[in-house]
């Protein structure tokens, strides 16, 4: 691909400190020093207490949902978009809830506020609200109602690293929020996610259930020695609280994840700086240029057409082929998640199409690669592309 959705999302210094880790005698690869101080770095940057380095944003995701299920273990109700990653939705029903869903906002990718809040119930345990393709899905009016509501939010936070709301970054709002560092996304740790919490409880716990359930992970603290003294027949190193995982990730991930956050703000002003000549140029007649822009962190253009015309859907694509420019159809997580196979049996036949705007991003809708080594120059022989279809 001419031009691919990510060129190397390494650079020279990331891998040169890696190997002079491993040249060492005997260097622990585990997660160990390297990872914590990643954890402290990256809490600092985003601005709340405590932050938990895990494998996967998915296992991010899934630890938050089974830590939310120990506080209702009656289960219950979890807001979510139709337009996401599966592994959003895949928790909530991996750790017996049951998902609620609602629409995107054409000029975020994120969750509509009045659709969240028409979809609240007694039986809602929190909203599971995605910040979608770089963009802020945040509103003022939808924090204060779940304040007054006592409802929580968890932020997904996978493709919007950087974003803001207000002066603070996404993820940094909510009870909890969870982040991906995959290859492709803004920062990467060849695979790896972060938990990020302000509560003191969330994060002993989810430090807990990366690593087993083991009461030891959550280190020499008061909550420890309280359950090592009411347990005085188990051996303290292996007290185990919960039925939990194994989700670590290692000092190699903590090394890249310590690397590449020294470039993340740089890499996402060219991003951004990317987005807005792309939106500037690209045919407003015939594309959507009408994001809400201020607050985001470009992940990937965003190319959706005006018009749900399946002829020119297939001339475009043909096109963008051609010219070597790799993209993805339906956005984020393959369009609607509604319409796939792991939601049959769960949702009403046919409940796809009671989402109109998720459903047209699932025809209509694609996403291009943009990442800080994209030239203006390529930017505008993209547009030119696109524009000439």
């Amino acid at each position: 691909m001419k031009y691919p959705l990510m060129r190397n999302n390494f650079e020279r210094e990331d891998l040169d400190l890696v190997i002079e880790h491993l040249r060492q005698d005997d260097p622990k690869l585990t997660h160990g020093p390297n990872v914590k101080a990643f954890e402290e770095e990256w809490s600092d940057w985003l601005g709340v207490k405590y932050s938990t380095f895990v494998n996967s944003g998915s296992s991010a995701n899934l630890l938050t949902l089974s830590i939310l299920r120990t506080k209702h273990p009656e289960a219950g109700e979890i807001i979510v978009p139709t337009l996401t990653w599966i592994s959003d939705i895949a928790a909530v029903l991996q750790c017996g809830f049951t998902p609620v869903f609602v629409d995107v906002d054409p000029r975020t990718l994120s969750m509509s506020t009045q659709g969240i809040l028409d979809k609240i119930t007694e039986r809602t345990r929190a909203v599971f609200l995605t910040h979608a393709q770089g963009f802020n899905g945040l509103t003022d009016a939808l924090l204060v109602e779940l304040e007054r509501r006592g409802i929580p939010l968890i932020e997904d936070v996978c493709e919007s690293h950087g974003a803001t709301h207000k002066g603070r970054r996404v993820g940094s709002l909510g009870w909890v929020s969870n982040f991906s560092f995959y290859y492709a996304h803004h920062m990467s740790t060849i695979e790896g996610g972060m938990i990020c919490t302000d509560d003191p409880e969330v994060h002993r716990a989810a430090r807990m259930f990366r690593s087993h359930g083991m009461l030891r992970e959550v280190g020499n603290d008061s909550y420890r020695d309280e359950i090592v003294a009411s347990e005085p027949e188990l051996n303290p190193d292996f007290i185990f609280m919960y039925p939990a995982y194994n989700c670590r990730n290692t000092e190699i991930g903590g090394i890249l994840g310590r690397s590449q956050l020294k470039r993340l703000d740089a890499n996402n002003l060219r991003r951004t700086e990317n987005f807005l000549r792309f939106l500037d140029r690209i045919d407003a007649t015939r594309f959507r240029t009408d994001f809400e822009t201020e607050g985001s962190s470009n992940y990937a253009f965003n190319l959706i057409q005006t018009d749900a015309d399946r002829e020119f859907s297939g001339r475009l694509m043909g096109r963008m082929r051609e010219e070597g420019i790799e993209f993805r159809r339906g956005s984020a997580g393959g369009g609607n998640q509604l319409r796939q196979p792991y939601l049959r049996g769960i949702v009403p036949e046919g409940a796809y199409k009671d989402y109109p705007q998720t459903e047209h991003i699932h025809f209509f809708g694609y996403y291009i690669g943009n990442f800080p080594q994209l030239s203006l120059a390529e930017v505008d022989d993209i547009t030119r592309i696109l524009n000439a279809v």
